[in-house]
């Protein structure tokens, strides 16, 4: 696998697309601050690392509202391997009009785009969700 955070991003797209209320994935320490950071922002129900023989894995909760859809509507890879985008301080992306979120990878680790904007740090745009 050579991506694994577009990976993981598929799982949950995938997961939603047929009402699954679990997913499970193989564990990662940026996996798992990805998905602290997905729940923290409210798009999923829980974050959980477990052992599957004796491997790691990482559980996510899907969310949905009360008519049966997915909180997440769309979730997609930004910066790739092949392509990496950077943004400075200033250009920070607005998802939606600033409903949704960009997770930044900064030198202070993961963040959204609104707490990097606060902090006045730039970085790599990994991800769009809203």
């Amino acid at each position: 696998m050579t991506d694994p955070i577009a990976d993981m991003l598929t799982r949950i797209r995938n997961a939603q697309a047929v009402n699954k209320t679990t997913v499970v994935l193989p564990y990662s320490k940026a996996k798992h601050k990805l998905a602290e950071l997905i729940n923290a922002e409210g798009y999923i129900e829980y974050v959980k690392k477990q052992e599957d023989a004796g491997k790691p894995v990482l559980e996510l909760g899907l969310k949905y509202d009360t008519q049966g859809k997915a909180v997440i509507h769309t979730i997609k890879r930004v910066s790739t391997p092949g392509r990496r985008v950077y943004a400075q301080k200033k250009e920070l992306p607005y998802i939606l009009n600033n409903l949704g979120i960009a997770i930044i990878s900064t030198s202070r680790g993961l963040m959204t785009n609104k707490k990097a904007r606060k902090e006045n740090i730039g970085g790599e745009v990994i991800c769009e969700i809203y």
